[in-house]
């Protein structure tokens, strides 16, 4: 086929697409009719991982050239589609916009959904506590940095549950409006400026690199300062028209963060999932050990474990840990009684879908 004919197929089946889209669109919208009756949840990742993980099998069946990221991310604004016909989702996000939780935020639930920015990590929380929002989205760890205390800390008063989780790549890159060699100021966060340091040392010794109160400000400033470049996610270079003039220039390669969603109530079982606790042990001697002994008795894997300063009185600890599996699981749910046991306080934070391979900032197909 010539040129002509190729495009002319592929007119035909853009046709076809936009057909099935629209049919699915009408199931969708009959699926979201049945939710309200019954009042289920609007967002389940149990059943959008099971699809994604289904629908990534059936192309590497077929031999199909689409690699699984871009199949992930053309059903992700699919299902975001679908997720606005159903009912108009909120979701309340750590902002401004532009920030790495805005990435998130869009990563998981996609561009058609409405997005609410919040100031602080309490406001998130309270905007779903008090229903305004339906999901939240906030940070937990980072690869190279540990565990966002803040958001710990949220978790022991709040009755909230974790229902999904994000892993982000986090790429600060450098962005303006003018060329590279006319930068005389570059604006950003004082995280950024630290992530970046020996690359500003080696490439931008003699220009000041300015600390904002965000990204986002940053990048706002620049569109107003000539000569002024940002250093942050992609998703600024969108928002503010500005040019990537060097991508992912953190010192440290694979610098990850990881996002939770928090909602009313857990996520089902997927056969694949990951489950939060918090607690708070006597203080003794061996009890810490007494109330992490089951998890080894039953070969359950702990991911990870953070200790916080309860608020409820002096010198006493919250200690929160991940482990495999789902809290509805037989082996699992033994164990957590047995935890209960030899604990003075047990909370189980959610169960969810383990992440897929770590996502990037506007990751586009």
């Amino acid at each position: 086929m010539n040129l002509d004919d190729i495009r002319v197929k592929i007119d035909q089946l853009d046709t076809e697409l936009i057909r099935l889209l629209n049919e699915r669109a009408d199931l969708v919208h009959e699926v979201g009719v049945v939710k309200k009756r019954d009042n289920l949840e609007i967002y389940a990742p149990d059943r959008e991982e099971k699809l994604l993980r289904a629908l990534v099998a059936k192309s590497q069946d077929c031999k199909g050239r689409l690699p699984e990221k871009s199949i992930r991310a053309i059903y992700r604004e699919i299902m975001s589609a679908a997720l606005a016909l159903e009912d108009d989702l909120k979701i309340a996000y750590l902002g401004p916009e532009g920030t790495w939780t805005h990435q998130a935020a869009i990563n998981k639930f996609g561009n058609s959904v409405a997005y609410q920015p919040q100031p602080s990590f309490a406001d998130v929380f309270e905007q779903v506590e008090r229903e305004i929002a339906d999901y939240g989205v906030v940070p937990i760890e980072n690869s190279t940095e540990g565990a966002v205390t803040h958001t710990l800390d949220l978790f022991a008063d709040s009755p909230l549950k974790i229902y999904g989780q994000v892993l982000l790549s986090i790429e600060n890159n450098l962005m303006a409006r003018c060329e590279r060699d006319q930068i005389e100021k570059i604006y950003t966060h004082p995280q950024v400026i630290a992530q970046c340091r020996g690359w500003l040392h080696k490439h931008f010794r003699d220009v000041p690199a300015i600390e904002m109160s965000s990204t986002a400000a940053a990048a706002q400033l620049v569109t107003k300062e000539p000569n002024a470049a940002v250093l942050g996610g992609a998703l600024l270079a969108d928002m503010y028209d500005l040019t990537i003039l060097e991508k992912s220039v953190q010192d440290i390669a694979g610098n990850t963060t990881r996002f939770l969603v928090i909602s009313h109530k857990t996520c089902p079982p997927t056969g694949d999932d990951r489950t939060s606790v918090m607690f708070s042990v006597n203080d003794e001697p061996g009890s810490l050990h007494r109330a992490l002994e089951p998890f080894e008795k039953f070969s359950i894997n702990m991911s990870k474990i953070e200790s916080r300063p309860s608020k409820r009185r002096a010198w006493e600890y919250f200690f929160f840990v991940d482990v495999a599996g789902h809290c509805e699981d037989p082996e699992l749910s033994s164990v957590l009684e047995q935890l209960k046991r030899n604990c003075s306080f047990v909370k189980v934070l959610g169960s969810y879908p383990k992440a897929p391979a770590v996502s990037r900032g506007r990751d586009i197909v």
